[in-house]
C-alpha cells in the first residue's frame, strides 16, 4: 500500500496498547494520543487494549548501508519490518569511492524516506595510506562537511596508530568535532590497556571492533561505550553479550556490515531477542538498542514518552521481538512484515576504469627454484582478523605455482586497482574451501578495489574480467559457467529490489558452497588494513600488526 495512504502524523489518534517505559523498566496497559507526528498526551488505562506491546523504534548503533549492497532509500524500506526506525550511518565506503559527492549521494537519497538516517563524516579516507582509494577527504575538508547539521559525528577513527603518535592530521579532524559537541567514533581492534587509555584521551567514546569479552571490559572500565556488533562478516555477539549484564549504559546492538540476505531476515530485533534470551534483563536489552544510541548520538528518535516523535514498534510479545507493525513520526512505515511505501528508482553514480586481464598478469615471480616458503593469508569465518601461516609452495620456471589437489587448500588472492592502471597485486590464502571456483568483488574495504581469490592465475583472470566488464559487483566463476551480480552504484549497491539482490547474493553465496557462511563478505575484509594480521591492498602483502608492507616469500624479507 502506499504511503500516502498510510499518513496519520497530521490527524490525532490514539492507540491502546501495554506500552513499555525503558525508563522506569515497566509495561503497563496504556492509551497514547498522537498528533502531528508526535505523543501527545500518555496516560494509563484500565480499560481493554489491543493485542501487542508498543516499545521505542529500534537503532543500528553503527551500519555501514553501503554493505547491504543497498541505497538508503532501499535499505529503509527493508529496515523498517523489523523494527529499525534509525541507523547511525557511516559512507565511508561510498566516500573512498567517489569522494564528497559520494557522501551527497547518501544524503540525497535518503532525504527521500521517512526513516532516522543519523550519517557521519567519515574520518578515514583513504583508510590508510598503503592502498589506493578513488578519493581523499582531508581535515580541512572534514571540518567543513562536520559544520553541516545533517552530520551528526567522526565516522570511525580507523588510524589508531595516528592517534597513538599524535597524528597532526588525525588530530585536527578530532579537533574539529569535539568544536561543534558531535561524537567521535572508534575503530581500535585488540588495542588494550595504556595504548587503549590513550586512544580514548583523544576524544574518541566508542568501539564496535572488540572480539573479546576482556578487550570489552578493558575499554568500559575506561568509559568507552561498546558496541557489540553481529553482522555477516564479523560476529561478536555471543562472545561479548555478558558485558551487558556489567556495563548495560555503556553498551549498544550494531550490524556494522550486513549483506541484503541477513537483512531481509532480521535486524536490530533479533539481537535484543538473543540477549534476552541469554538473561540480560528485558529493559537493559531493549536500552541497548533505543536509549544509549539514541542519547549518545543525540539522534531526534522518541522513546514512548510525551513531546517524543511518534516512533515506535507494535511487536507480538517481549521474547521474540518480531515486528507487526512500525511507525516513524506518527506514519506507519510498515504492517505485517511488510513496509508501506514502495521502491524508489535511484542514480547509478559510479568509478572504475576499463581493464582486460590474462593468467599472466597474476604471476609471482621467484629467484628459488623447487620450492619457496612463503606467507599465507589465514582467515576465519565470522571474524575480521586473520592469521599468518608460512608454508612451502612449488616453484615452477621462475613462478610460484598452486596445485588444486593439495590438501592444504591454498588459492592466489589478488586486489587490483579500479581506479589507475597499475598491476595487481598477488598473495596467498588458505582455507577458503574455493576448490575449482572462483570469486570476486568491487566491494574490497575500504578502497574497494577489485579482490579475487582463485586456485587458478586462470580463473583468477577471468573473474577480475567479469567485475571489470560489469563496472563493479560479484562474480562466482565456476567451471564454465560466470554469476554476477551487477553492483552499479559505486560497485557496491544495486539498483534493483532487496529482494532480488537478497536472492541473487544467497544463490551465489550457496553456489560457491565455500567453509565460510559469508564467503562475499570474508573475502571483501581480506583487503581491510588496519585489521591485524596480514591483509592485501593494491600496493602489496601488509603486516597490520606492525603497519607496514611485508613480502610474500621470506628468502626476500627486508
Amino acid at each position: 500500500m502506499p504511503a500516502d495512504a498510510q499518513k496519520i502524523s497530521q490527524s490525532r489518534i490514539t492507540l491502546r496498547h501495554m506500552v513499555v517505559d525503558v525508563f522506569a523498566d515497566s509495561i503497563e496497559p496504556k492509551e497514547i494520543d498522537i498528533e502531528q507526528g508526535r505523543i501527545v498526551a500518555l496516560r494509563p488505562t484500565t480499560g481493554e487494549v489491543d493485542a501487542g506491546i508498543l516499545i521505542p523504534g529500534l537503532i543500528d548503533a553503527h551500519v555501514h548501508i553501503e554493505s547491504s549492497m543497498l541505497p538508503p532509500s532501499e535499505f529503509a524500506r527493508v529496515a523498517v519490518r523489523h523494527g529499525t526506525v534509525g541507523t547511525v550511518s557511516d559512507p565511508h565506503e561510498i566516500a573512498n569511492v567517489l569522494g564528497v559527492a559520494g557522501i551527497e549521494f547518501m544524503l540525497s537519497d535518503a532525504r527521500r524516506r521517512t526513516f532516522q538516517f543519523c550519517f557521519g563524516c567519515p574520518s578515514c579516507v583513504p583508510a590508510t595510506a598503503f592502498e589506493s582509494s578513488g578519493a581523499t577527504i582531508d581535515a580541512l575538508q572534514v571540518a567543513d562537511i562536520l559544520k553541516r547539521p545533517d552530520i551528526h559525528y567522526l565516522s570511525e577513527m580507523m588510524n589508531w596508530p595516528g592517534v597513538l603518535h599524535g597524528d597532526p592530521e588525525v588530530f585536527a579532524k578530532i579537533a574539529a568535532a569535539k568544536a561543534l559537541g558531535k561524537p567521535v567514533d572508534g575503530h581500535a581492534p585488540q588495542l588494550m590497556g595504556a595504548d587503549a587509555a590513550k586512544y580514548i584521551a583523544a576524544g574518541i567514546s566508542t568501539d564496535h571492533e572488540c572480539v573479546t569479552l576482556e578487550e570489552a571490559r578493558g575499554k568500559a572500565r575506561l568509559g568507552m561505550k561498546i558496541l557489540i556488533r553481529e553482522g555477516s562478516a564479523a560476529r561478536n555477539f555471543e562472545a561479548l553479550w555478558p558485558i551487558v549484564l556489567e556495563y548495560p549504559h555503556l553498551c549498544m546492538f550494531c550490524t556494522d556490515d550486513a549483506h541484503p540476505d541477513m537483512l531481509l531476515k532480521g535486524h536490530i530485533n533479533v539481537l535484543v531477542a538473543r540477549a534476552v534470551e541469554r538473561g540480560v534483563n528485558v529493559f537493559d536489552a531493549l536500552r541497548c538498542a533505543t536509549v544509549n544510541p539514541i542519547e549518545h548520538y543525540n539522534i531526534g528518535s522518541g522513546l514512548l514518552r510525551v513531546g517524543d516523535r511518534a516512533d515506535m514498534v507494535l511487536v507480538k510479545d517481549m521474547r521474540q521481538f518480531h515486528a507487526v507493525k512500525t511507525w516513524i513520526a506518527g506514519e506507519l512505515v510498515a504492517d505485517n512484515g511488510q513496509a508501506t511505501f514502495t521502491r524508489l528508482a535511484v542514480d547509478t553514480p559510479n568509478r572504475f576504469r576499463k581493464a582486460t586481464f590474462s593468467a599472466n598478469d597474476f604471476c609471482v615471480g621467484t629467484k628459488a627454484t623447487g620450492q619457496v616458503q612463503a606467507r599465507v593469508i589465514v582467515p576465519h569465518d565470522g571474524e575480521l582478523v586473520t592469521s599468518e601461516a608460512i608454508e612451502s609452495l612449488a616453484v615452477s620456471d621462475g613462478v610460484i605455482e598452486l596445485n588444486s589437489s593439495d590438501p592444504r587448500d591454498i588459492a592466489f588472492l589478488a586486489v587490483i586497482n579500479r581506479y589507475t592502471d597499475t598491476p595487481p597485486a598477488v598473495a596467498f590464502i588458505r582455507g577458503l574451501g574455493l576448490g575449482e571456483k572462483a570469486i570476486a568483488a568491487s566491494v574490497a574495504h575500504d578502497s574497494h578495489n577489485v579482490v579475487v581469490a582463485a586456485g587458478t592465475r586462470y580463473a583468477l583472470a577471468k573473474a577480475a574480467n567479469a567485475v571489470f566488464q560489469a563496472r563493479g559487483g560479484l562474480v562466482l566463476i565456476d567451471g564454465d559457467r560466470t554469476h554476477v551480480l551487477p553492483l552499479p552504484i559505486a560497485g557496491l549497491m544495486s539498483d534493483q529490489p532487496a529482494e532480488q539482490v537478497g536472492l541473487g547474493y544467497e544463490t551465489m553465496t550457496r553456489e560457491v558452497g565455500a567453509t565460510f557462511k559469508a564467503p562475499f563478505m570474508t573475502l571483501s575484509f581480506l583487503a581491510l588494513l588496519p585489521i591485524p594480521a596480514l591483509k592485501l591492498s593494491d600496493l602489496g602483502l601488509f603486516d597490520a600488526r606492525e603497519f607496514h608492507f611485508t613480502n610474500v616469500q621470506l628468502d626476500t624479507a627486508k
